[in-house]
C-alpha cells in the first residue's frame, strides 16, 4: 500500500531513503488522480521491499509541492538519494511508471 507522505515526513521518508522513492502529487478533488490511484497501489505492492511509494495530498502540504514546482496533478517524481531523478505528469500506465521505477532499482 502507497505511504502517505506529508510536509513533515517528507525528509525522513523521502531525501534521507536508502531505497528510490516513488512520490505521487495528488487531491482528492482531481480526477485524473483518482484515475492514477489504483495504479500506484498496484506499483507500490509490485515493489513492496525494493523502492518505497508514497503520496502527498497536494491540498494538504502545500510546503513539499511548492518547493518541487508541482503546479499539475497528478504529478509523480521519483528519488534517488535524494534527488529527483525521474517525472511524470499526468496519467500514465502501470507499465510505464513501473519500468520508469525499476531504471533507479
Amino acid at each position: 500500500m502507497a505511504l502517505e507522505i506529508t510536509d513533515q515526513s517528507f525528509q525522513e521518508m523521502v531525501l534521507n531513503s536508502d531505497k528510490p522513492v516513488l512520490v505521487d502529487f495528488w487531491a482528492v478533488w482531481c480526477g485524473p488522480c483518482r484515475t492514477l490511484g489504483p495504479i500506484i497501489e498496484e506499483v507500490a505492492a509490485d515493489f513492496e521491499g525494493k523502492a518505497v511509494v508514497g503520496k502527498v495530498d497536494v491540498d494538504n502540504n502545500q510546503q513539499v509541492s511548492v518547493d518541487y514546482g508541482i503546479r499539475n496533478i497528478p504529478t509523480v517524481l521519483i528519488f534517488k538519494n535524494g534527488e529527483v531523478v525521474d517525472k511524470i505528469v499526468g496519467v500514465a500506465s502501470k507499465e510505464v511508471i513501473s519500468e520508469k521505477l525499476s531504471a533507479h532499482l
